[in-house]
């Protein structure tokens, strides 16, 4: 290997590694990388040997030609390792997410054992020693690990450490730190990302998700962990037992009052952790059984029949929609891998199946709940319809716009009492989980179609009246996946130099919300574009929105239609 600084680099990470096959998998690529180049060039000699005795041509190049095969491999090898070490995975307000593999720019047990040691630490310097922290993990690969490594490095820094009796959905976690008055919650999940990736998401004594400047200090204390092997260990932290599951399922059951449960359901957890326990509440609050996907009820790490578990991506729901044809269903609820997002799709008019944009699951649900009279602050985010801030202000409730992410949503005010944002994500009672939850959103939707069902109703048609009483918000979004995460601030560089000045041939105003956030706002009237990096994919991503107050559908489709095609441009 020709870079002796790397080489360093990996010796050292090798000696302070605390998991043997992830040792294991760090020597087979370092001695790729050297082996390689040492091989080479004997193979390199020898053959210039043979050719110097008159061998033939064709040898030293069969030679040439396999030495040149081995070079690459190692040169892949050392690439690998490049990446690996560029650095490390960086804690920021969704805590560490990456790809699961040996090295700092991974989720491994090394990796996961500082960042469990930083945060006891930050815990301790906050006088929060010796209360409870609670740990959550789903089916991703290597969950389990980082999870029991995690209690066990709580309970030896002096904390009441609890683990969760096995692999369950993130809203669980969310709600056990309420539940349990904890100092601080953490969930090994990866949501919705790649099957390759895993995560940290760490939860503050309030119940919601960290949020700037304690990800900065949480930061600063696992960088100042030295040692992974020197983290004291212990196995007095507590595995709960089901009334913790029993206690979640029995609040959220407990959020709809009586009423039709009449409605057919199709369900798929798409291979992550929200069978068993949708299926209890949804049982606790007297519907009748979900038809679940089979393919996709249970947990699997590979995520075997969708190209990416997350289900806004196209496909994702094709299995659900197939088995809802087939039992004439009259709502598909799916969930992500860790559960705390909710999509819904059902059928329109001509009985054709589609899926309900976030915006328009928001909506539905802030309707159904100022309908009750819940009184209190309704949130969203900059990125999602501002439709929502149009129902607040006819219903006279306070309103807040938040940026984008729940751990702004959840702390938009004392009173909150639902937020949302467009990316599938509903806390339609903070009170209990104090973040997106899944699960308590579908059985919220499920609720709502069945007393619409029982009126000659359904969802499509409330959200027709809707768009007649408000104007019809029509949103859209335009993404640009990306390798190389530099293409992504290259891409928001230019669109700062050179903004579009007109979108739908209306002059647009610019706002840029930097330095504080990494978001460009373009507005005209009747409509809006928020153009941002993903804070979870390698992803630039356009947020579109159109009014038209007349609430005709036709026009707000050609306007959408052209929006569409104005940005892609504009991002390409």
């Amino acid at each position: 290997m020709r870079d002796e600084e790397l080489r360093g680099r990996v010796e050292a990470w090798l000696a302070d590694e605390v998991d043997d096959a992830a040792a294991a998998e760090l020597r087979v690529l370092l001695d790729a990388a050297e082996g390689g180049a040492a091989e080479r060039g004997a193979a390199e000699r020898g053959a210039a040997e043979r050719g110097a005795a008159e061998r033939g041509a064709a040898e030293r190049g069969a030679a040439e030609r396999g030495a040149a095969e081995r070079g690459a491999d190692s040169q892949a090898a050392e690439a690998e390792l490049v990446d690996r070490f560029r650095g490390p995975l960086t804690f920021g307000t969704a805590g560490l997410r990456g790809p699961v593999r040996a090295g700092p720019n991974g989720m491994n047990r090394v990796v996961v054992r500082r960042a469990a040691a930083g945060l006891a630490a930050w815990l301790t310097a906050q006088g929060r020693s010796g209360e409870p922290v609670v740990v959550g993990y789903d089916g991703r690969h290597g969950s389990a690990e980082f999870a029991h490594d995690s209690a066990a490095i709580f309970a030896a820094a002096g904390f009441d450490a609890r683990l969760l009796p096995r692999l369950l959905p993130t809203p669980v976690l969310a709600f056990a730190v309420q539940h349990l008055g904890a100092a601080a919650g953490v969930m090994v999940t990866a949501s919705h990302n790649p099957p390759q990736d895993n995560g940290y998401k760490v939860y503050v004594a309030d119940g919601a998700q960290i949020a700037p400047p304690v990800d900065v200090e949480i930061e600063a204390a696992i960088r100042a962990v030295a040692s992974a092997r020197g983290v004291p260990l212990s196995d007095r932290y507590t595995v709960l037992g089901e009334d913790i599951v029993d206690a979640y399922v029995g609040a959220v059951a407990g959020l709809i009052g009586p009423g039709s449960r009449e409605v057919r359901i199709v369900h798929t957890a798409m291979h992550g952790v929200g069978t068993e326990v949708i299926t209890k509440v949804f049982a606790a609050a007297g519907f009748a059984p979900m038809h679940g996907v089979p393919q996709q009820a249970a947990p699997d790490a590979d995520f075997p029949t969708v190209s990416f578990p997350n289900p806004e991506e196209t496909g994702a729901l094709d299995l659900a929609l197939a088995l809802a044809r087939e039992q004439d269903a009259d709502l598909v609820i799916a969930n992500d891998p860790d559960a705390d997002r909710c999509a819904v799709a059902v059928p329109d008019a001509s009985g054709e199946w589609r899926m309900l944009r976030g915006d328009q699951v928001g909506v539905l649900l802030a309707d159904a709940l100022l309908r009750k009279g819940v009184r209190g602050t309704y949130a969203t985010t900059i990125v999602s319809s501002s439709m929502l801030g149009a129902m607040a202000a006819r219903n006279q409730v306070p309103y807040r716009e938040t940026l984008t992410g729940f751990k702004w949503i959840s702390r938009a005010a004392p009173d909150l009492v639902f937020g949302y944002e467009e990316a599938l994500g509903y806390a339609v009672a903070p009170e209990l989980v104090r973040d997106k939850d899944g699960i308590s959103a579908a059985l919220l939707v499920a609720e709502l179609a069945a007393a619409l069902k029982a009126d000659g109703s359904s969802l499509t048609q409330r959200l027709e009246q809707l768009y007649a009483e408000y104007g019809r918000y029509a949103t859209d979004q335009v993404s640009v996946r990306v390798e190389d995460l530099a293409l992504i601030a290259a891409m928001m560089q230019r669109l700062r130099a050179r903004p579009p000045t007109q979108l739908l041939g209306r002059p647009v105003t610019v706002e840029d919300l930097l330095p504080d956030n990494d978001v460009l706002r373009l507005r005209w009237q009747g409509g809006r574009v928020v153009i941002r990096p993903s804070g979870t994919e390698p992803k630039l991503k356009a947020y579109l929105e159109v009014i038209v107050p007349d609430g005709d559908a036709a026009h707000a489709a050609e306007l959408l239609a052209h929006l569409r095609g104005e940005v892609g441009a504009a991002l390409a």
